[in-house]
């Protein structure tokens, strides 16, 4: 498994957990890497660090991402998404706007993914028509949408 492929499955069960019990930001990392260390998992700290960045970028911008999604998902509010898309929503909308080192392709079919291995058997594409349809807004018609599944 690809590095940053780690660190984005690790990300989303720290997303999904602060979505649930609404901890500390911090307190939420640091539990995360206590249990992780106790199952004797080895980790490079490479994944380590950009799991922390994804998730602590994503949860401090969360109120502008959230806006976000919901001006670009017809039909459905935050509140009716299952908590899994909505993370993997929130952390490729993140990577979106705040990582420009990452190809918006590689954000979206990462996201798809994601869906596809821990969301519903619709997820993956109801992530990837939010996200496709928030890249158009964002960046205008300058092409055609970015990845099609």
């Amino acid at each position: 498994m690809h590095k940053r492929r780690k660190a984005r499955e690790i990300a989303l069960q720290i997303l999904y957990g602060l979505d649930v019990q609404q901890v500390d930001l911090a307190e939420a990392i640091a539990l995360f890497w206590i249990n992780f260390d106790e199952a004797n998992e080895k980790i490079s700290e490479e994944i380590k660090s950009f799991s922390t960045e994804l998730v602590e970028g994503t949860w401090k911008n969360r109120k502008k991402i959230d806006k976000l999604i919901s001006g670009n998902s017809s039909n459905w509010t935050l509140g009716r998404m299952s908590r899994v898309d909505k993370s993997i929503l929130r952390m490729a909308v993140y990577e979106l706007l705040f990582c420009p080192d990452i190809p918006p392709k590689v954000t979206l079919n990462e996201a798809i993914d994601l869906g596809k291995i821990y969301g519903s058997e619709n997820s993956g594409s109801f992530i990837n028509g939010i996200l496709n349809a928030l890249y158009l807004k964002l960046h205008g018609n300058h092409g055609d949408r970015i990845l099609e599944t």
